[in-house]
């Protein structure tokens, strides 16, 4: 999982996934692999996918640091005024 964590921070999010997705497809109930992709899906900007692997790590493990990020996530969408870019 070190290596994963490395690649998201080197900005190889796209590399982390295929492994995440791999480490997923063996042990469906690995929540430290769903925490790290949501994690890689946030770093490429797909909200939604990291708020859903966030979501799924949190059933697998409620004490999952998931938790924190996931509560990070909706802070920022809560935040977020869609109004200001219709004017």
């Amino acid at each position: 999982m070190e290596t994963i964590k490395q690649l998201i921070l080197d900005n190889k999010a796209d590399e982390a996934i295929r492994l995440l997705d791999e480490i997923i497809a063996a042990d469906p109930q690995n929540d430290e692999a769903y925490y790290l992709r949501g994690n890689a899906w946030r770093k490429k900007g797909n909200m939604q996918l990291a708020i859903n692997n966030y979501l799924e790590a949190i059933d697998l493990n409620p004490d999952s640091p998931a938790r924190q990020a996931h509560a990070m996530m909706m802070k920022i969408m809560n935040f977020f005024n869609k109004d200001m870019y219709n004017h």
